[in-house]
């Protein structure tokens, strides 16, 4: 839903902070790294039961995650291996969040509830597989109640007492998985047929730098092809051809000339 309605606005609002990030030296590959430290020290601090230090934590975090995007595009560094290693350091994150909230839970409620933020990350991680997995095969499959953004700020909203946590928690498995029926229904209509996997484009200097290679290959090629028409040295019929009408030109023509009579 994020994604789907105020994705365009807040990159209007996070290109500025991304490009002034990216004058003072930051990455985008530093700011995912310190956002994935920044989960870690939020588990931490959920399964100690320190909630509201958790909050300022959870909210750093989500900077971290929101800003890597604007300073990889301000600094033209946008590639496929970052954005690889930012969903692969996105799966890391929630599952280092909803082991906090397990922890505080196994320590706090006792019984079989620490199940309950384990049946979230499952659902979470089968929306993310989801969309993979329809991306894969040339299908969109964004959108939804509880993508990753909402499920931030649900759980920020479940930290803010340790009443309203599990509460929260029940909420968010009920929405993640109306997402996750929500998905299947749409990538179900839509694949209608066999599937067409969508191969990655390499970009665009890359392709550039490949063409210029074929191209300066075939010039080569055709350079030493003439080359070695002149020299002779070209063993096809074209140049048997070429090097008998060479022989011809060199032959010098005899003038034809009349018997003189005899005075």
């Amino acid at each position: 839903m994020f994604d789907g309605r105020w994705r365009a606005t807040v990159d209007r609002g996070t290109g500025p902070v991304g490009n002034r990030l990216q004058r003072m030296g930051i990455t985008a590959d530093v700011l995912t790294g310190t956002g994935l430290v920044s989960a870690a020290a939020t588990a931490v601090a959920i399964g100690t039961g320190h909630l509201h230090v958790a909050i300022v934590l959870l909210i750093i975090t989500g900077l971290h995650d929101l800003l890597d995007g604007p300073v990889a595009k301000a600094s033209g560094t946008a590639s496929v291996r970052g954005a690889f290693f930012d969903s692969v350091t996105d799966r890391v994150a929630d599952a280092l969040l909803l082991g906090g909230v397990a922890w505080y839970l196994a320590s706090s409620h006792p019984g079989h509830l620490v199940l309950l933020p384990m049946a979230v990350l499952a659902a979470t991680t089968l929306v993310s597989y989801q969309r993979a997995k329809a991306e894969s095969l040339g299908i969109p499959a964004k959108g939804g109640l509880m993508e990753r953004a909402e499920r931030m700020i649900l759980l920020g909203v479940g930290l803010l007492s340790a009443s309203f946590l599990v509460p929260v928690m029940w909420i968010l498995l009920a929405l993640t998985l109306a997402t996750a029926a929500g998905r299947f229904a749409r990538v179900w209509a839509a694949a209608d047929g066999p599937a067409r996997p969508v191969h990655p484009r390499r970009p665009a200097r890359e392709r550039s730098l490949r063409w210029a290679e074929r191209r300066g290959s075939r010039t080569t090629r055709s350079a030493a092809r003439w080359r070695a028409r002149r020299r002779g040295e070209l063993a096809s019929r074209s140049g048997r051809t070429w090097r008998a009408r060479r022989a011809e030109r060199a032959v010098p023509t005899r003038r034809r000339t009349s018997p003189r009579r005899a005075g």
